[in-house]
């Protein structure tokens, strides 16, 4: 089985819902599983130690995860036009990782929520790219032979998908942005489990 591991931050719960539907369209691909997978929130007060296991959703993820998967898309809300920190403190703990060459030639792919249109999403996805890079990933965007991207008056990028949440965060996927949350998971899915046969 190939598995893709899908990884993402979520604080009102847009991202989660995008995770869904990447996770739909890595499981349309025969032989793929798609597994999700949290971080926790991260707090300025040294004391607070979240528990092990979170309370609902997704169990967190560990790096030892990120060695064993096949494939790997990540998500997190747009902050300041930049990944959210609870994302970007996992990723700063994958040195080892990366001195090793565990994700080297994996194919990668990056998806976030914003409130508004033109909140960052672009500059969110490129810097969640930036660590992939470097460990020598293969990024996987979204081609624009998916009708929905260039029809998409809501979220849907070529670098990543993407969803427009609204002012108050809580809009609903749009079609468009469903179906390219989908056909990004299916296309990550796809290489990978190419990639995995070929191997």
């Amino acid at each position: 089985m190939t598995e893709i591991l899908i990884v993402y931050y979520s604080r009102g719960g847009n991202t989660h819902r995008m995770a869904q539907q990447l996770a739909r369209g890595v499981e349309s691909v025969s032989g793929c599983e798609a597994v999700l997978r949290t971080v926790p929130p991260v707090s300025a007060v040294c004391e607070k130690v979240e528990p092990s296991v979170p309370p609902e959703g997704a169990p967190y993820a560990t790096p030892a995860e990120l060695r064993s998967c096949d494939g790997l898309i990540l998500g997190s809300p747009t902050h300041f036009g930049n990944m959210a920190a609870p994302l970007k403190h996992f990723l700063d703990q994958t040195s080892g990782l990366w001195f090793g060459g565990e994700l080297a030639g994996k194919p990668a792919a990056v998806f976030t929520s914003t409130a508004s249109l033109h909140g960052g999403q672009e500059s969110t996805l490129l810097s969640m790219m930036l660590p992939l890079m470097h460990h020598g990933m293969l990024i996987t965007g979204v081609p624009y032979s998916v009708p929905e991207l260039v029809n998409t008056r809501s979220g849907g990028t070529p670098y990543g998908a993407s969803h427009m949440a609204g002012p108050d965060s809580n809009g609903p996927l749009s079609d468009d942005e469903k179906v390219i949350c989908r056909e990004l998971g299916r296309r990550v899915a796809d290489i990978a489990h190419r990639l995995k046969a070929g191997a």
